[in-house]
């Protein structure tokens, strides 16, 4: 008899729209860091969605935020007030030390409303120019963050939208050059570039960008989709150097797999748009605002944002104390956003590793990535940390 998850890979070859690389197994269920697909085998969910699922799955204060609000009011438009709305945004306003935010449906939608908000700053202003953004960035996929990013991205969907410049990732002498010679009114970043393979900023570069851009009145921009909501160990990685941007974008873990996303600034910065500059119909509905608003809470609880930055850094240690054959290049990151750099076969590797039980992905043919739940135990990472070498082990004596 055909197994179930075949049946569904096949529907889904023949209806949907071919533009996903999905791994072959089809999910069921989930609870806490572990799925199950549909034939009964369970997995460690060591990606969680993309660093959606930060309180895994299913859990008990999320379904509770769900089940409540839904039975009371779950859409109404942003023509009128809610409770989970005001008390959401008072929340990461907060949390942040950001003065306004803006909810939205998801990254792409945040980081478009951030160029809006940069580029209304400027004309207020009198000033023109570019948006500046770094080499191997990933912002979204539609026309405008497609424009900051990779050329891959940009085939076939060509003419671009302008505005939009790009400099070298880390390069100090090159980031002096532009920002203070030529037109440029933004620059956005990820403090971790994750969709790069996990590659994180100097600590030089991210001081640096903030110095030139208070300086020359450019607004520097962190797009913390990924980094962001605890992540890294703190709720925005920002916070580990002592310093704020003015705008941020926030989305993936706001929700703890929910769809919601934020666009977070400055008061100075959020006062240049007006009434009808920007809006949403399913942004900020009191549903979602009521679920992140329960992940906030969690996350934000004494002590758990430490234990995710003491988790990272005891992962981190056990993959390198575990490589047996020295097959690994490299572990980077922070907290529990980290990427193993390998010289190759790094999608071979993450096959293997989703046949003996574990969930990650390869952003590249040289790094496997890893976004496990925020939740999870150091046990459970001690055996993703196992099934991690023996995978590389077992690829690196086949070579396959």
């Amino acid at each position: 008899m055909e197994k179930a998850g075949n049946q569904l890979i096949k529907i889904d070859s023949e209806k949907h729209f071919p533009i996903y690389k999905r791994y072959p197994i089809s999910l069921k269920r989930g609870e806490g860091v572990f799925v199950w697909d549909v034939d009964g085998k369970k997995y460690i969910d060591a990606l969680a969605g993309i660093a959606v699922n930060s309180l895994g799955h299913c859990h008990p204060d999320i379904i509770g935020a769900i089940e409540s609000q839904s039975h009371k009011l779950m859409h109404v438009s942003n023509l009128y007030y809610t409770e989970p709305q005001a008390k959401l945004a008072e929340k990461i306003t907060n949390l942040s030390n950001m003065d306004r935010v803006l909810f939205c449906n998801s990254g792409a939608e945040a980081v478009e409303g951030a160029v809006k908000l940069a580029r209304k700053y400027a004309a207020k202003k009198g000033k023109r120019g570019k948006i500046l953004s770094l080499q191997g960035c990933f912002h979204g996929r539609t026309l405008g963050t497609i424009a900051m990013g990779k050329q891959k991205y940009q085939e076939g969907f060509e003419p671009m939208p302008d505005g939009f410049a790009q400099i070298p990732f880390n390069d100090i002498t090159m980031l002096e050059d532009v920002l203070t010679s030529e037109p440029v009114i933004a620059l956005i970043l990820e403090p971790i570039q994750g969709e790069e393979g996990v590659r994180p900023l100097d600590e030089e570069f991210l001081l640096k960008a903030r110095e030139i851009c208070f300086e020359k009145d450019i607004l520097l921009i962190f797009d913390e989709i990924q980094t962001g909501i605890g992540r890294t160990g703190k709720f925005f990685s920002y916070q580990h150097w002592g310093f704020e941007p003015d705008i941020v974008t926030s989305a993936k873990g706001l929700g703890g797999g929910f769809p919601i996303a934020a666009l977070l600034a400055k008061e100075f910065v959020a006062n240049a748009f007006d009434y009808g500059d920007h809006g949403t119909t399913f942004g900020g509905n009191p549903l979602a605002c009521n679920v992140a608003l329960a992940v906030l809470n969690y996350i934000s609880a004494q002590g758990f944002m430490d234990e995710v930055a003491d988790k990272g850094d005891f992962f981190m240690q056990d993959i390198r104390e575990s490589d047996s054959s020295n097959s690994i290049l490299e572990v980077r990151g922070r907290g529990l956003m980290v990427g193993v750099v390998l010289e190759g076969k790094a999608k071979e590797v993450a096959n293997k590793m989703m046949e003996k039980g574990v969930l990650v992905n390869a952003p590249s043919d040289t790094v496997v990535r890893m976004l496990p739940p925020l939740i999870i135990e150091r046990e459970e990472l001690k055996k993703i940390s196992r099934v991690l070498n023996e995978s590389i082990d077992e690829i690196t004596k086949n070579g396959q």
